[in-house]
């Protein structure tokens, strides 16, 4: 069993940046010092334990530059926590094109968009081939939202090439009978779909909600309305990007309740691109219900966070608990940690719910 995680990452962007930034400022720090994690140990594996061993991009900006370099260039604009990453000998190779570029997002200045290298493009049998020759044992998507064709190509390397895949965007995989037959059968683990923020506007508006549901309060109406300054908000203003993302955020907040509110009466997602708040991303939250004797009731809450440090705090535990799935031969959909860290897993459960059933598979107690 490795003492390793090796890590291919699909998406250099900030998400990416975040997550390989916290692999090294945790790596640099004693066990007692891991704050800031949901899960410190996964089956003996540290955040540190990941090591970066391929990555693809389209921006030609990013492609050919070590990953090191990557994640600092532009349009990324998360927050630099750890500066000091050192060079991993590791160079972004050039993506498959497909969907995943809006044709908008050239349309903006260069230090907010980006254009496509024009490097040759990497074919299936490339990734395929790259993941065994570095030999990966798991593969993170981050292809922007809205790119189906995209996410599908590097999970069918990752069923070609025997790599673990979490699928940390909103193309139905994981969660898609058919294809968690596929990774079943080729004994492939696999994680999705759609992160979940560490304490974003997801969960917490779950958390709510099932409040409401505890608490014997009935709710009428909801709205969870989000916008922030990355290019994951600039990409989204393509209104026909949004349709899984809009599925995946409503059905994890839906989800929770017992009774069927009606689709007019809850309404999350997306709203609008401000560039400047860069990485930040705001949400405000209704929640409108009824008390004792029907008397109204409401709620409301701001949330600003930092975005995609927010999601490679989930990220950094999917990956390790693909891993060790993967050291017990275990394949297909992992439900626990998906119900943990994924908007749209193959089944939902209550989030203290989904943090017991990860524990316990953790020590071995459950399956998957």
């Amino acid at each position: 069993m490795s003492k390793k995680v090796r890590l291919a990452i699909v998406g250099v962007g900030n998400c990416a940046s975040s997550l390989v930034q916290g692999i090294f400022y945790y790596r640099n720090r004693k066990k007692e010092e891991y704050e800031g994690l949901m899960v410190p140990d996964v089956g003996g594996y540290g955040p540190g334990d990941i090591e970066i061993v391929a990555a693809w991009d389209i921006d030609e900006r990013k492609v050919g530059k070590d990953v090191s370099e990557a994640i600092f260039a532009p349009p990324n604009c998360t927050t630099v926590f750890y500066p000091d990453v050192p060079k991993l000998g590791v160079k972004v190779r050039m993506g498959k094109v497909l969907d995943g570029f809006a044709s908008h997002m050239s349309s903006y200045p260069r230090d907010l968009s980006f254009v496509p290298a024009k490097e040759k493009e990497d074919e299936l049998e490339d990734v395929v081939a790259c993941l065994k020759d570095v030999q990966a044992d798991v593969l993170i998507n981050y292809v922007p939202v809205g790119s189906e064709e995209s996410a599908r190509f590097y999970a069918t390397a990752c069923l070609k090439a025997g790599v673990a895949f979490v699928n940390a965007m909103p193309t139905f995989i994981v969660s898609d009978p058919e294809w968690g037959k596929r990774f079943l059968e080729e004994g492939i683990p696999a994680v999705g779909d759609d992160i979940k923020s560490q304490l974003g506007a997801t969960i917490l508006h779950r958390t709510l909600v099932q409040l409401f549901v505890d608490r014997g309060i009935p709710l009428r109406r909801t709205y969870q309305l989000n916008f922030g300054g990355n290019t994951d908000f600039l990409n989204m203003l393509e209104r026909n990007r949004l349709k899984t993302k809009k599925i995946s955020k409503t059905e994890a907040v839906a989800s929770l309740l017992p009774y069927d509110i009606g689709e007019q009466n809850i309404h999350i997602g997306p709203s609008d691109w401000v560039p400047w708040l860069k990485d930040r991303k705001i949400a405000y939250i209704r929640l409108e219900g009824e008390h004792f004797g029907g008397v109204p009731l409401s709620v409301e809450v701001r949330l600003e966070v930092e975005d995609s440090p927010n999601s490679a705090g989930s990220a950094i535990d999917a990956i390790r608990c693909a891993k060790l799935a993967k050291d017990r031969g275990i394949g297909g959909p992992l439900i626990s940690i998906s119900a943990y860290t994924m908007k749209h897993p193959p089944q939902q459960f209550p989030d203290h719910v989904a943090k017991q059933m990860v524990l316990e598979f953790i020590e071995g107690k459950r399956e998957r």
